[in-house]
């Protein structure tokens, strides 16, 4: 028997300049840099991984960047906002700190039953932080955002999709979400215990454009999974549901599975062990460049071709 879904593992967009990603993610929105790595599939460029401490699934959100790359298309078939938790009380706090560091923002607004303040990274990706009463997870605090007030993890993403009906029929079939709220063209899923790090939006938006996956957009959402016997169970019911789903992929820090919800949203789901301490102590996460062992015969040539990055105080 497979396991209910906990909620998001991680979120992986799309960038182009590593070390304004580094600037921004660490710097402004004050998560850890917990690895450093390059895309397995291409390893001319960086994956970069942030979150807490330790990088605890439902708190990492990591990066392609590629210097030069023209931004994307934010629509339909996409995640095209992600949301993290903060305390609530905290948007005061975060909209001077936004303003006083130049970043593009909205006012918060009220949504559903909380307050959400929507922003831009520097390739325009869309975020968003989420006033939640109750959210226990801890947050990252070698950082420069005070405890009170830091990023918890994530709360959510919202799909845009032309169809919202035949995303519903995923989420809520094979994957045992439960709709939850409604409002306009918004609707609200939760998965396992629910609350902040388990939570689907889906915006029906049928004269969306189309996204088109680059700089400033989403490539995938991925769903946790307890263990590898657990992930296999998933596969199995994603392919039972007629969903093309990939063979098992090892990304060394999780194992990984990927297919596309009839709307086009690209989703994984991914193990929650072994996790990121697997080749760095706790201390240094994110301090040096760490290759795959298939990877490592060619470091010199990969470090050669990637530019220098560095987490600025």
């Amino acid at each position: 028997m497979r396991k209910p879904i906990e909620g998001i593992h991680h979120v992986t967009a799309m960038a182009s300049d590593p070390q304004a990603n580094v600037d921004f993610y660490t710097g402004v929105l004050g998560l850890r840099l917990v690895k450093r790595t390059v895309n397995f599939d291409d390893p001319g460029t960086y994956h970069l991984y942030y979150g807490d401490e330790r990088g605890h699934p439902g708190t990492i959100i990591t990066f392609f960047p590629w210097p030069g790359a023209r931004r994307g298309v934010q629509g339909a078939g996409q995640a095209t906002v992600t949301s993290f938790s903060v305390p609530q009380g905290s948007l005061g706090y975060w909209t001077q700190r936004l303003s006083r560091l130049g970043v593009t923002h909205e006012e918060p607004r009220p949504r559903f039953d909380e307050e959400v303040l929507t922003f831009l990274d520097p390739d325009g990706l869309r975020l968003e932080l989420v006033a939640v009463a109750a959210d226990p997870r801890s947050p990252w605090e070698g950082g420069p955002v005070p405890a009170e007030h830091a990023v918890r993890g994530f709360d959510g993403v919202t799909l845009t999709e032309w169809n919202a009906h035949v995303t519903e029929e995923t989420l809520a079939g094979p994957l045992g979400f439960r709709r939850v709220a409604e409002h306009g063209d918004r609707i609200r899923f939760e998965v396992g215990a629910g609350g902040p790090g388990a939570r689907v939006d889906v915006l029906a938006a049928p004269s969306a454009v189309r996204g088109h996956v680059s700089a400033g957009t989403v490539h995938h959402v991925a769903w946790r999974s307890a263990d590898e016997p657990d992930q296999l169970a998933w596969r199995e019911a994603v392919a039972e549901a007629g969903l093309y789903v990939t063979p098992v992929l090892d990304r060394q820090y999780f194992k990984s599975i990927y297919f596309r919800e009839p709307g086009g949203v690209l989703f994984e789901i991914a193990t929650d062990p072994p996790g990121f301490t697997r080749d760095e102590p706790v201390e240094s996460l994110g301090s040096g460049l760490k290759l795959p062992p298939w990877l490592e015969p060619s470091r010199q040539q990969i470090q050669d071709a990637l530019p220098p990055l560095e987490v600025r105080p």
